[in-house]
């Protein structure tokens, strides 16, 4: 039987948003997670008390920029829209149905112009630290990596420039330890304040859009001007911190600065787990010299196909030389700036090898093989490599860093940025983050109530069923 449904549309109905939302709708769980009233506590002293306009709820600003990211909705203008016809939006507000929401202009203002860098971060660190007071956290082993997000510049707009180069953190260190290691060698310890006649510039491409993002390129890929955001999670997939970097910044460069953030949060971290990318004598010396562990998988050694292995060059600790796999002697010949000690072979014995095509194509008949002062660290990494603890923390690298970079791309749209300038792309990642970490923590806090409601139900049907049996 055909039956023809009635177009209500100007029908007047008194209803209730409490009982529109679903029970089990993600944001009662987030609403019911946190209280969200702490966020006063960090604004209030960028507004004044008793002067001036009246101004939105910035819990009610803050909940809409946590809407945007928790459903990776593109803009602050589509997300009002959203708002506007979306029920449980509206309630997770406490916005009537006829009431109006604020203006994207609004929400737009005063994340550029009233809440600073340090807003974010305190409203970052309480998320986190509401996690580690659930008991969810689990920092003794920690994964850090970077992904790259697509940057809002045009890669047609570009121009080639000459900047310095950076400056490595450890770089007088090294230095400090090179000079002792020539010393050592009855060799004259360098000058810091010569350059050793290497040029301190180099030449890179920037975008004349958005002048702090990178030229980006990774494999097959076509090149992209890019932000890069190294991030450290623990073994539950919690965000701990991460540093936002333009594209073409190294993991290894960006590493410091991100170690010590999440260290000085967590100082109980034990392992660190990383990619090859970070296998570089100084970030092992570093976490060793902590006292922690680093967790790295093996990297392949940059040797030129056709020649010897690099592992038939055998270093002797206690004569200090090198031998070679016609085993001749390489002994020391210097310490370079760079803190690779060189170990030179004897022209006249190479000049009458066998096997010297595979092993140097140079005209001098020498053969040159490098060793960093710091390489007892890199041994110390591959030992920890084939240890228990070392393949157990990197096979769930798959299920943790990557899991999280795999999920801020699909279901959180941090495929791209749509802002400009490192400033403004930090702050929209960290907020992406805290939406991320809170979605999370709410998940958990909903289920571990509602197990421990299922499993009082079943105790008391048992105990009732006990009872009948009884009578």
């Amino acid at each position: 039987m055909l039956i023809k449904e009635k177009s209500e549309r100007n029908t007047l109905e008194m209803v209730s948003l409490e009982g529109l939302v679903p029970q089990d709708h993600l944001l009662r769980k987030i609403d019911c997670a946190v209280d969200f009233t702490r966020i006063y506590d960090f604004v209030e002293d960028l507004y004044c008390v008793d002067n001036g306009r009246p101004s939105v709820d910035p819990v009610v600003l803050f909940k809409m920029v946590l809407i945007q990211h928790l459903y990776g909705i593109p803009s602050l203008r589509r997300t009002v829209e959203e708002i506007s016809m979306n029920i449980a939006y509206r309630w997770f507000l406490g916005y009537l149905l006829n009431e109006p929401v604020p203006h994207f202009a609004t929400i737009s203002y005063n994340f550029r112009h009233c809440f600073s860098e340090d807003t974010i971060e305190k409203v970052f660190a309480w998320i986190l630290f509401e996690a580690q007071k659930s008991g969810y956290l689990s920092p003794e082993v920690v994964f850090m990596d970077g992904t790259h997000i697509k940057a809002n510049a045009n890669i047609n707009k570009k121009m080639k420039k000459a900047i310095p180069s950076a400056a490595k953190a450890y770089e007088e260190q090294l230095m400090k330890e090179i000079n002792e290691d020539r010393r050592a060698h009855g060799k004259k310890p360098f000058d810091r304040n010569s350059g050793g006649g290497e040029s301190m510039d180099r030449e890179i491409t920037v975008s004349t859009t958005d002048p702090e993002s990178g030229m980006f390129r990774k494999g097959d890929h076509k090149h992209c001007f890019a932000y890069e955001a190294h991030t450290v999670c623990d073994r539950h997939n919690f965000i701990l911190d991460t540093v936002v970097t333009s594209g073409n910044v190294h993991d290894s460069v960006a590493f410091d600065a991100l170690y010590e953030r999440v260290t000085r949060r967590f100082p109980e971290i034990e392992t660190v787990t990383m990619d090859a990318g970070y296998k570089t004598p100084w970030i092992c010396k570093r976490i060793i010299d902590d006292g922690r562990i680093p967790s790295l998988p093996y990297k392949r050694p940059m040797t030129k196909s056709g020649f010897h292995e690099w592992y038939k060059y055998v270093y002797d600790e206690y004569l200090d030389i090198v031998i070679c796999p016609e085993y001749r002697s390489l002994p020391y010949s210097t310490t370079n700036r760079k803190g690779y000690r060189e170990y030179k072979s004897l022209r006249y014995q190479c000049e009458a090898c066998q096997t010297r095509h595979l092993c140097t194509e140079s005209r001098s008949c020498q053969k040159t093989v490098t060793r960093h002062i710091w390489e007892d660290y890199i041994e110390q990494a591959e030992d920890i490599r084939h240890s228990p603890q070392g393949k157990e923390s990197y096979c769930l690298r798959s299920q943790t860093i990557e899991r999280v970079f795999a999920d801020e791309k699909e279901k959180y749209g941090m495929r791209y940025t749509p802002y400009r300038g490192l400033k403004r792309v930090s702050l929209w990642v960290r907020l992406k983050y805290a939406a991320m970490n809170l979605k999370k923590l709410a998940m958990w806090k909903w289920k571990a109530a509602h197990c421990q409601f299922f499993a009082a139900m079943s105790i008391a049907a048992f105990k009732k069923n006990l009872c009948c049996a009884a009578a």
